[in-house]
């Protein structure tokens, strides 16, 4: 009986790839750059880390409260805090160059020109190996998310970008549009080599007895179970129209969500807010997969992605 195969390979345009030895990555916000989680397992166990998102110089963030639970997911509004590109290769990559797991660098910017130096100042650092476009952050006042809604802006974004690196491209779109499925063409159009779906859902909360919104934001970001059959509807949809490989995310807890995504047609998937409740949620969903692999018979995750599709 041949062995099975949990690999899964993204291939950049300019034939660099990223090789995952599995397909179950963590998400970008969730994860940190990996420090506190190596304290519960060995993260070369991982497919990827997806790593906070890097801006150009250090950022601060939202002011408190920064998160709140909701019924079944959390709201959050970060703000995208974070040690900025100097401060992220300096003294967070030598940590994660440690590990035998592929580093995936998340990227924001307020201007194209931005996203554009990002990726030519990573470009050719050592520990990296792909990037991830984040235009769709629903937590800032400017930039990011604007990008992710405009179909003219998100193409030039991208194309930008693309001409300004080698690596592996992943575009994380946002799913406060009317139409995923034509922001998924707009990415690949313009030279994503992958699409992650879904970032957060927008939403707000008010405080009844102060009588005014929580977030100083007013909106944040809604992840958790609440979202995954919305999240699972659109990675159905993009699958039909686009012919890059999806990063699923949104709600995955536990394995069976995983291979519903698998099945839908996600070559990979992402675990965010079910780090926070149970930090070996994505070695478990590791495990999970690949017994369900062996027991239905399938021999890779190639075979399995899209497998829910009727025959073409």
């Amino acid at each position: 009986m041949n062995e099975l195969s949990m690999e899964v390979r993204i291939q950049g345009q300019n034939r660099r790839a990223l090789i995952m030895k599995n397909p179950v990555m963590t998400a970008s916000g969730t994860f940190g750059f990996g420090k506190e989680y190596a304290a519960f397992y060995d993260l070369n166990k991982l497919g990827a880390i997806a790593v906070k998102g890097i801006t150009l110089e250090p950022r601060e963030g939202n002011p408190p409260p920064r998160i709140i639970e909701t019924p079944s997911g959390i709201l959050n509004s970060i703000g995208l805090q974070n040690p900025g590109i100097e401060g992220f290769v300096r003294n967070e990559l030598p940590f994660l160059r440690t590990f035998n797991t592929p580093v995936i660098v998340n990227i924001s910017g307020n201007t194209i020109a931005e996203y554009a130096l990002l990726a030519e100042k990573l470009d050719t650092v050592e520990g990296v190996s792909a990037l991830e476009i984040n235009v769709s952050c629903p937590n800032v006042k400017e930039g990011c998310l604007a990008f992710g809604i405009n179909k003219e802006s998100l193409f030039n974004v991208v194309k930008k970008t693309r001409e300004n690196t080698t690596l592996p491209l992943i575009v994380k779109l946002s799913p406060n549009v009317t139409d995923i499925v034509e922001m998924a063409e707009t990415a690949e159009q313009a030279g994503a080599d992958a699409i992650s779906l879904v970032n957060t859902f927008l939403g707000t909360a008010i405080d009844i007895y102060k009588k005014k919104p929580i977030f100083a934001n007013i909106v944040g970001g809604l992840s958790g179970p609440a979202i995954k059959p919305i999240a699972l509807r659109m990675v159905w949809e993009v699958y039909e129209k686009v012919n890059i490989p999806i990063i699923g995310m949104g709600g995955i807890t536990d394995w069976k969500d995983a291979v519903e995504f698998i099945l839908a047609g996600a070559s990979a998937l992402a675990v965010g807010t079910a780090n926070f409740i149970n930090p070996n949620t994505p070695l478990e969903i590791i495990d999970g997969i690949q017994s369900y692999m062996a027991a239905e018979g399938f021999k890779n995750i190639e075979e399995m992605t899209g497998y829910a599709h009727p025959p073409a």
